[in-house]
């Protein structure tokens, strides 16, 4: 099988656990790719994913990235088709027959679950990008800050990132 093939497949197994987005997914996806086929390296996969995050659009641009960094085009729309299409096909034949379990009491529990299961993925994910960072004592310390700054003041998350942005430039962080 080529290994476009291959990334259809793997991108379509994540596709069906992708509770909270593609983010949610970046354990199990560095796993994929990087463990066990050993299509790119940590630091690739870090790269990919910051590259994914400052542009502009869906979060799922990261497999876009690693698709088209480990097979050209034909890697690129497998790993998005693979990550969107199953589930996008799956939510489409089932959408009315959830419905029609609305106020049945595992509907609710099934509801209710998924929230934190979705912020635990997502929360995996930033722990997997935040240790393959290598960030040293003063980048952790800029993190505590901004986490305690955003808590107590009210500014616009965009101030705390370009302070970290001119803190970089100087060679701080």
């Amino acid at each position: 099988m080529s290994v476009a093939g291959e990334l259809f497949l793997e991108f379509a197994l994540l596709s069906f656990v992708a509770f909270g987005g593609a983010t949610a997914l970046l354990p199990e996806m560095h796993r994929v790719v990087v463990d066990n086929h050993h299509w790119l390296d940590d630091t690739t996969f870090t790269h990919l994913y910051a590259i994914a995050q400052a542009a502009p659009g869906p979060n799922v641009l990261v497999v876009t990235l690693i698709g088209w960094e480990v097979a050209g085009l034909a890697g690129a729309l497998a790993a998005t088709l693979a990550m969107c299409l199953p589930m996008s096909i799956l939510i489409y034949l089932l959408i009315d027959r959830w419905e029609s379990f609305s106020g049945k009491r595992w509907q609710q529990a099934v509801s209710l679950g998924v929230a934190p299961l979705a912020v635990g993925l997502v929360f995996s994910g930033a722990t997997l990008i935040a240790t393959s960072a290598s960030l040293g004592w003063a980048a952790w310390l800029l993190l505590a800050a901004t986490v305690v700054a955003n808590l107590r003041t009210k500014l616009h998350p965009l101030w705390f990132i370009a302070v970290g942005a001119v803190l970089g430039l100087l060679g701080l962080v």
